[in-house]
């Protein structure tokens, strides 16, 4: 287990040895989530790298990653815990059997611990011999108001209640991350418990970093081009412009094709990887990719 960053670089250096390229505003908000001991809301468009800062910090801090992946019903059942049922009835047959006459005594065998299933919050507020775990709440706003409503307890003061075994409450709380893609927005006593970040897409600089820093096979001259296309292509009006993720998802599979410079036939073959929707890849046509590889070519040679 390694010890809380002690200040904002020390929180920059720690993403770096993942490979986490952050900005500063980043590092400050996550220190202080840190140090506070508070949750941390992240938000921004998919592929911006949120899902990634809780992987990160698990790896590097040495705690145990428990992810919670939100969905529409999502229930208490899915994320918290629920009862055995069929080994308790197993248990109650056996106990009949055996002649066990004492119904209270039954039952409190089969509502204790041994037949209780613990879903991510539960597990992540357990004690953990290599300190407290790193407790990812993915897309939070996929879940509905009700379960919104039932996170309120275990943000604000880390424990959640089994009406069977009473109240369980973290002895060290965990590190929580909680992301959202804002497909709808998430009510605002639940973010009142946490601190808030907006991760957007990075500027071209950082973009360029991360892209060598987790594709360090691609040729220096097709990096820079990536980079200025992907940045291009999101002043686009798209439905879903491209993230980081895609950006280096075309690396990948443009350096698999032995590519070292971009052209239109290159670009217009593999823009599925780029982009996700047809009406998307429609309108970047031929005609359009090539204006927008020159407008590429002229910024990059502007700039040498």
């Amino acid at each position: 287990m390694v010890d809380l960053p002690a200040s904002i670089d020390a929180t920059l250096a720690l993403l770096a040895e993942a490979g986490y390229i952050a900005d500063r505003p980043l590092a400050t908000v996550l220190y202080l989530a840190l140090r506070m001991g508070r949750p941390l809301f992240v938000e921004g468009e998919s592929g911006t790298g949120k899902t990634e800062i809780a992987k990160v910090l698990a790896q590097t801090l040495g705690r145990r990653l428990i992810r919670l992946q939100c969905y529409e019903g999502l229930d208490v059942s899915a994320a918290v815990y629920e009862w055995n049922y069929g080994a308790q009835m197993i248990a109650i047959r056996l106990a009949e059997a055996e002649g066990e006459g004492d119904r209270q005594r039954i039952e409190h065998d089969v509502f204790s611990e041994r037949f209780l299933i613990k879903r991510p919050l539960l597990q992540a507020l357990e004690p953990d011999p290599d300190g407290a775990p790193v407790l990812l709440i993915d897309e939070i706003d996929r879940t509905d108001e009700a379960f919104e409503a039932f996170l309120l307890e275990v943000l604000a003061d880390f424990q959640v209640t089994v009406p069977e075994l009473g109240t369980v409450k973290a002895v060290r709380p965990p590190i929580v991350i909680v992301t959202s893609n804002r497909t709808r927005e998430v009510h605002d006593a639940l973010k009142r418990r946490c601190l808030y970040h907006w991760v957007g897409y990075p500027d071209a600089a950082r973009e360029l970093h991360i892209l060598r820093v987790k594709v360090p096979g691609v040729p220096k001259k097709l990096s820079e081009q990536i980079v200025a296309f992907v940045q291009a292509l999101r002043k686009e009006d798209l439905f879903k412009v491209p993230g980081v993720a895609e950006t280096l998802d075309w690396a990948s599979a443009l350096t698999e094709l032995d590519v070292v410079a971009l052209d239109p036939a290159i670009v217009s073959d593999t823009l599925g990887v780029l982009l996700k929707y047809q009406d998307d890849l429609a309108r970047l046509d031929g005609s359009k990719v090539k204006a927008l590889l020159e407008e590429v070519r002229s910024e990059l040679k502007a700039a040498e």
